[in-house]
């Protein structure tokens, strides 16, 4: 009888510690599994330079959403598609930036806010973009006396 009990408590610890490290790896890793929650925006960028479906969305630093893919379009240009929470509403004015976190950190898409009254509808488009700056670039023309 005793030896059941302590079979049957370890198990349960088993279990539970099994459960945590589920419950872990989702968080971190950003799992969702009945979809995202919030409508969909998408912005045609002439180059995405490192952005990474997964990247964070933001406005003055709060993370407002996530990237959901990114193709390329006709015109060859980047289309990103994000998801934006459901209580943050975009006027139709803003401008999404691809910016860096820190000097070579990861990418992510900045957006500033306009001042228009009308508001983009789900399902809509970013129309005012600023490409990533390419460091390489700017180097290279510092190097070369190109500046």
């Amino acid at each position: 009888m005793k030896r059941s009990v302590v079979d049957l408590s370890v198990g349960v610890f088993v279990l539970v510690g099994v459960l945590a490290l589920g419950w872990l790896s989702v968080k971190l890793g950003r799992v969702e599994f009945l979809g995202s929650h919030g409508y969909v925006l998408t912005a045609d960028f002439p180059s995405v330079g490192g952005l990474k479906v997964g990247s964070a969305v933001e406005i003055a630093g709060v993370e407002i959403g996530r990237v959901d893919s990114i193709t390329l379009d006709k015109d060859f240009q980047a289309r990103v598609r994000m998801t934006i929470r459901p209580d943050i509403k975009l006027q139709d004015d803003s401008i999404a930036s691809i910016k860096t976190k820190g000097l070579i950190g990861e990418r992510y898409i900045r957006i500033n806010p306009g001042g228009s009254e009308r508001m983009i509808p789900p399902d809509g488009r970013i129309r005012e973009v600023e490409p990533p700056v390419d460091f390489e670039e700017l180097l290279s023309k510092y190097i070369f006396g190109k500046v």
